[in-house]
């Protein structure tokens, strides 16, 4: 008898549509969901979705729906793979569906940004006594989408929903790591967002390789820094949900948040620079509360704060470098 999970992945941009061509390729009873129902019947009839991963044919065992009940019932695993303004609603139309027996999990990356959650905080107000899990790591989805090798890692603190998770997605060109630590996960899968900013300014105004190693490096230290006043494990942060989606993020072009922080340094306000990309940048969102985050668990994040004036007080880029290179000298371990 076969054992495969039946799952559902839970949003249809590129990144949901990837995870779940990844699992259609293992499994053979997979959904993906998307609220449009229009969207739905042109995804299903044209077997791609082409606005966002062009010329990657859904695997046979990928269906995609748009009503609600089909998306959750019976199913083994629902993944939610939305942007983080969508997390919560996401989560309270699936809580009056949800059975017993059926779990749930997420790949968003970033924080509640109206309220400042961790988006474990927020599966426990909606939906109480669920066990978080979170899907993250440095993947870009049409990378993953063309079954290019790929290592995620999931955190979860029930072993037996890791586990679930990780047969979902582990196989063929992807290796998915365990792991119990959610908050290290989801802090490094939000906050990089902000420091990939941080390294497409620079790179956009021209600063050049230094600054950007610069940045990537002290940026990691901020990390660690909150990481440690909050209780994540250290070696979380130097691990794929950490070191290597700041890397990821931070040097390749690929990257939604790299490129605005390169429309903004070459001189573009934040409206603009969002048109031009067209898609949901968290970093933008997570950069709102970041400051916020470091004040509350006491810790000082110069770099997280001064993507934030850039953003959303206007300052100049020139400026924020100028504020960072002039911060009184301290111990690189600091």
């Amino acid at each position: 008898m076969d054992d495969s999970p039946r799952i559902t992945i839970l949003g249809a941009g590129s990144w949901g549509t990837a995870l779940a061509l990844q699992a259609a390729r293992l499994h053979p009873d997979v959904l993906l969901w998307t609220r449009d129902p229009a969207q739905a019947a042109l995804l299903e009839g044209s077997r791609e979705n082409a606005r966002y991963l062009p010329g990657v044919r859904f695997p046979e065992h990928l269906r995609v729906v748009s009503e609600q009940d089909l998306a959750v019932a019976g199913r083994d695993l629902l993944l939610i793979a939305v942007p983080t303004s969508g997390f919560r609603e996401t989560l309270r139309w699936v809580a009056g569906r949800l059975r017993d027996g059926q779990r749930i999990a997420w790949a968003t990356k970033g924080l509640e940004t109206t309220t400042g959650a961790w988006l474990h905080e927020v599966l426990e107000e909606e939906l109480p006594g669920q066990s978080p899990a979170v899907l993250s790591g440095p993947s870009f989805a049409a990378e993953v989408a063309r079954e290019q090798p790929t290592a995620l890692t999931v955190a979860a603190a029930d072993p037996e929903l890791g586990e679930l998770v990780s047969q979902a997605f582990h196989g063929r060109s992807m290796r998915v790591y365990s792991n119990v630590d959610v908050l290290g996960v989801e802090l490094g899968g939000a906050f990089k967002n902000v420091l990939a900013i941080a390294a497409g300014i620079s790179d956009g105004a021209g600063f050049g390789s230094n600054a950007r190693a610069a940045l990537m490096t002290r940026g990691l230290a901020e990390l660690q820094r909150l990481g440690a006043a909050v209780g994540a494990r250290p070696q979380t942060l130097t691990g794929l949900s950490g070191l290597g989606d700041l890397v990821l993020t931070c040097t390749d072009d690929q990257s939604r948040n790299r490129r605005l922080g390169l429309y903004l340094g070459q001189g573009f306000d934040l409206e603009t620079a969002r048109r031009r990309i067209g898609q949901a940048v968290e970093g933008a969102e997570t950069a709102r509360v970041a400051v916020a985050k470091a004040e509350q668990a006491g810790v000082e994040m110069p770099i997280c704060a001064e993507v934030h004036a850039v953003l959303y007080q206007r300052r100049p880029v020139r400026e924020a470098v100028r504020r960072l290179l002039e911060r009184d000298p301290v111990a690189e371990d600091l």
